[in-house]
């Protein structure tokens, strides 16, 4: 009779690997079986560098941000300049009405530093009013706003994909120095695969499994079940 094969073992980083000897260890010291063990799937985030100019734009098409690369534009850039009328503007709306812009709440997209959380809870705006721009805006020959020389900050977004809401983040660089036109680069953009589930801006990519939650709590349950039984 052929023996069956060995399964695969699947790859454990050292801290996932770390917190099975500390549970195993425990267990034994109070005389616990190590019956099942859950790991928690995490999302996974999908990160795309770039380095795109936002051009001026006057009397052509938007720029478009395609934030999951799917082929649907989900924002919309317009970075307008007239030297005629010594008008700037720098302006981000959503292509779709799902769709939303972290906001200051004061008619300006809110530029974000690193390690920013965005989920369900966060101050998202979707058009903020007819004749307004949707965004960050520079007119009337100032320069003005969160954005103005901004350096590797970042958007919140927030975005459908198939019915359901996901979050990601679009980092740029700014430059505002009239009378010339507005500097704008797109360095990066990111999306959360799992739908409703927080993003941190300037996270690139996260771990296969949640390592924090549950077999660090059947750790710290048996450890402390072991030293009552010392005891």
């Amino acid at each position: 009779m052929r023996s069956p094969r060995p399964s695969k073992i699947a790859s454990l980083s050292p801290s996932l690997r770390h917190q099975l000897n500390m549970y195993a260890c425990a267990a034994g010291a109070a005389g616990v079986g190590i019956l099942t063990l859950t790991v928690s799937a995490e999302g996974k985030i999908v990160y795309t560098k770039t380095d795109q100019q936002i051009p001026p734009n006057f009397g052509i098409p938007p720029f478009y941000l395609d934030l999951n690369n799917d082929g649907i534009n989900d924002f919309s850039f317009l970075n307008f300049y007239s030297k005629t009328s010594s008008t700037l503007e720098l302006s981000v709306a959503p292509v779709d009405r799902s769709n939303e812009i972290f906001s200051t709440g004061a008619g300006y997209a809110a530029a974000l530093r690193g390690g920013a959380k965005l989920g369900p809870r966060g101050k998202f705006q979707r058009r903020l009013g007819e004749g307004m721009v949707e965004g960050y805006v520079f007119r009337k020959g100032t320069c003005q706003g969160p954005w103005k020389d901004a350096h590797n900050r970042y958007l919140g977004l927030k975005f459908e994909i198939k019915g359901k809401m996901h979050y990601g983040w679009a980092r740029l660089s700014v430059v505002c120095d009239f009378p010339h036109a507005i500097q704008a680069t797109l360095t990066g953009y990111a999306y959360e695969t799992i739908a409703n589930k927080p993003i941190i801006t300037g996270k690139t990519k996260g771990p296969d499994v949640d390592e924090g939650g549950t077999l660090g709590e059947l750790a710290r349950g048996a450890s402390s079940l072991s030293g009552s039984r010392t005891r």
